[in-house]
């Protein structure tokens, strides 16, 4: 039976380099967020999400949707899939790894296959807009 994970994600870029985080005990990078919560709009999650892993506090009102992608989750049950929608937003505080987070990198498109394939999709889109170096 499939298996739909539903996440959504902060694309935070500077200087041509996306924001990443390493959660604790894994060893791959990930765009900042999470998994929804019953009930939660895309951007509760979002703010939420992003101020248990990264300490800081988002303004929902300067949000805006980047894309959602949707990929095979590797060595899970087949059939799973992730779902990311994505989202820019300005924000208070200094980003720095808390809560689940060890690490944070910056990443640029050479740094690619550091990620998973849902966040692969998403440094492709930033590339090809330009965002991404």
């Amino acid at each position: 039976m499939p298996v739909l994970i539903d996440t959504v994600a902060w694309v935070r870029i500077e200087h041509g380099r996306i924001l990443c985080a390493r959660p604790r005990g894994k060893d791959v990078f990930y765009i900042p967020g999470g998994k929804r919560e019953d009930g939660e709009s895309d951007l509760q999650t979002l703010v939420r999400e992003i101020e248990e892993e990264l300490g800081v506090l988002l303004d929902p009102a300067t949000a805006e949707h980047v894309g959602t992608y949707e990929a095979a989750v590797p060595g899970s049950t087949p059939g799973t899939v992730v779902r990311m929608a994505c989202y820019t937003a300005a924000y208070r505080g200094e980003p720095a790894p808390s809560g689940e987070i060890e690490e944070t990198a910056w990443f640029s498109y050479a740094h690619r296959d550091l990620v998973p394939p849902v966040d692969q999709l998403l440094f492709d889109d930033l590339r090809a807009d330009g965002a991404l170096a």
